[in-house]
């Protein structure tokens, strides 16, 4: 299941190392959480989906959402009957999915399970969707040993935890790999400036919730300090389609030197502007995945963050929201860059993808001892009657 850009990346490497199993078949469902992204995600991975959801929105609330992802997702999996379903992270696509699984008694397998802030208001709703997720799914993919070891203090079996290395860095290699020729036309200027002058790019990307307002004008703040003081920085800020988080990124940025705003960048090129990057300034989670793969340091724009793994390698640096530690912690780094090389990516080696589908075959293996017609495919339970209630 994906409904998301991040779902979808992360869930592609698995349909990837899935395509030539004897007897898995993966099918890749879009809830129609987020329109045309998926689509986009999906693409540069020669991937699409096979089924997709109608959902119609009107007042766009998480109540909404659910109210009519839960009806769609019980009438998919009552026809499709699945030996289980995979759901990635910590979205409303995640949760509604696990939930409609569990009451139909389809084993629920959770990739990149164990992420905790333990601070349900941050980050909002999702911390919140991924502990209620891990007590009903029965694997959990775990990204690193710390994510394994939250979910061992919950109190999930060790036979129930997989640690596999986040599928986001497997997603990077791969774009990485095929060198895909910018399609933003902005980051290709950008990437043309930076060759002629040797300047340095520093990508920025802001969304969460609990930034907007005050938090998020005083990072803008700061990034317009950031460009005041080092003539040889360049910086490029995908803006939002939140027309909240729109306003006050053109409101403070507009017409500023050297600032590039774009539309949401292409997974490509989001890969690109990484690798070309000397720093990053981010609330995103995946973004704290993938910069490490290219050596990145990364200035989290957060109080708080579940992948404590980058700070312990170096890699992050957590600088909260406030105008003066952010432009401390980026003059230390972009002063030291060269100083002290990073250590390769803390959250995967590129094979987390072969690791889940190892333990997915293991998973469905283990259940058809005590269930007589599935055929080990991931798309389809074969002759089982559906059931609802709790699991025996």
């Amino acid at each position: 299941m994906v409904g998301t850009r991040p779902e979808a990346v992360k869930i592609a490497p698995v349909a990837l190392a899935m395509a030539d199993h004897p007897t898995l078949r993966p099918v890749i469902v879009h809830s129609g959480q987020h329109d045309d992204v998926v689509e986009q995600a999906l693409e540069p991975f020669d991937l699409r989906y096979d089924k997709r959801l109608i959902v119609l929105r009107t007042a766009g609330s998480q109540a909404e959402l659910f109210s009519v992802l839960l009806p769609e997702l019980d009438g998919l999996l009552a026809r499709s009957a699945p030996a289980a379903l995979l759901v990635q992270g910590d979205t409303a696509t995640t949760l509604a999915s696990a939930l409609a699984a569990f009451w139909r008694q389809i084993p629920v397998v959770h990739l990149e399970a164990g992420l905790r802030t333990h601070d349900l208001t941050a980050p909002f709703p999702e911390e919140g969707y991924r502990q209620m997720v891990t007590r009903i799914a029965a694997l959990h993919l775990a990204p690193t040993h710390p994510a394994a070891a939250a979910l061992r203090a919950e109190g999930i079996p060790d036979d129930r935890i997989i640690i596999t290395g986040n599928t986001v860095v497997d997603a990077v290699q791969y774009i990485d790999r095929r060198n895909l020729p910018p399609r933003c036309d902005t980051l290709r200027a950008i990437e043309n400036q930076l060759d002629r002058t040797a300047g340095r790019l520093l990508l920025v990307t802001l969304h969460r919730r609990e930034s907007w307002g005050a938090p998020l004008d005083r990072v803008l703040l700061a990034v317009r300090h950031l460009i005041q003081q080092h003539p040889d920085l360049h910086v490029l800020l995908p803006v939002h389609p939140n027309p909240l988080v729109a306003h006050q990124v053109h409101h403070h940025l507009d017409s500023t030197p050297r600032v590039h705003l774009t539309a949401p960048l292409d997974y490509p090129d989001l890969i690109r502007a990484l690798r070309r990057a000397s720093l990053v300034l981010t609330d995103s989670g995946g973004i704290q995945e993938e910069a490490p793969t290219f050596g990145v340091p990364v200035l989290v724009a957060r109080d708080t963050t579940e992948r404590a793994e980058g700070l312990h390698t170096g890699h992050a640096t957590l600088v909260g929201t406030t105008t003066d530690r952010i432009i401390a912690a980026a003059q230390r780094r972009l002063t030291n860059a060269r100083d002290h090389p990073l250590p390769a990516n803390p959250y995967g080696d590129g094979n987390a993808a072969p690791r889940a589908v190892h333990a997915i075959e293991h998973l469905l293996a283990t259940t058809d001892q005590h269930n007589t017609g599935v055929d080990h495919a991931v798309g389809h339970r074969a002759n089982t009657p559906v059931t609802t209630g709790p699991p025996g």
